[in-house]
């Protein structure tokens, strides 16, 4: 599958109207981890924290990988994902790891009473290893956020946009669509249209929203 994105940038009030968006589901709280320097967002990772129904799910996500190429090994039935994503002019394979993890582990995490390293599935922990650099985790990695996050559906549910508030008070919009990976060219194509029709704005530097936010969240104590 592809995953196409795009950073909008404007209102979410201006959205919701041209967009014509619903609510989908409550607000939830996310958490990303890294140190000071974003070691770990140089070197293509993200682990994030998402508050789910009974617990939160600790995904570790690895951008640039060919999903053509991965052993089967390294995705596990039911915790692992690969598929491609689509960002300004773009695409790159991403892989997912995801494990579950109870309310109370999830809170000793954001607190910083428990290592992050101890809470991560053995397949998680696994592909770090094998990346240089990676392994042991920076010690001064630590919860950022939260982030609290508003997902919205547009009409026919074919996009969903995400409008996500930082806690002091930043705000990050952005728009996806999941499409047969086949189908690129063409959902790119209607993407942009159905953008331009409703008027809305797409941020100039596309490349720069996720450090941005990263950059946001590492300073705040």
């Amino acid at each position: 599958m592809l995953d196409i994105q795009a950073s909008l940038c404007g209102s979410p009030a201006q959205m919701e109207r041209a967009l014509r968006l619903q609510p989908h589901g409550p607000p939830f709280d996310v958490w990303l981890f890294d140190d000071a320097a974003l070691a770990l967002f140089g070197k293509g990772l993200r682990i994030r924290l998402r508050e789910a129904k009974g617990g939160a799910e600790l995904t570790l996500k690895v951008a640039d990988r060919d999903c053509a190429k991965l052993p089967a090994a390294s995705l596990p039935a039911g915790e692992g994902k690969c598929e491609y994503d689509l960002h300004g002019t773009k695409v790159a394979g991403a892989l997912s790891l995801t494990r579950k993890l109870d309310a109370r582990t999830a809170a000793e995490l954001v607190a910083g009473r428990a290592p992050l390293a101890s809470a991560l599935s053995a397949a998680q922990t696994g592909f770090l290893q094998s990346v240089p650099g990676a392994w042991p985790l920076p010690p001064q990695v630590r919860a950022l956020g939260p982030t609290r996050v508003r997902s919205y559906s547009s009409d026919g549910k074919t996009y969903t946009v995400d409008v996500s508030e930082l806690p002091g008070g930043e705000r990050f919009i952005e728009i996806s669509r999941k499409v047969p990976l086949a189908e690129a060219q063409r959902s790119r194509e209607q993407f942009d249209a159905d953008l331009a029709k409703a008027g809305v704005a797409v941020c100039a530097d596309q490349s720069a929203q996720a450090v941005n936010k990263l950059r946001a969240l590492v300073q705040r104590p």
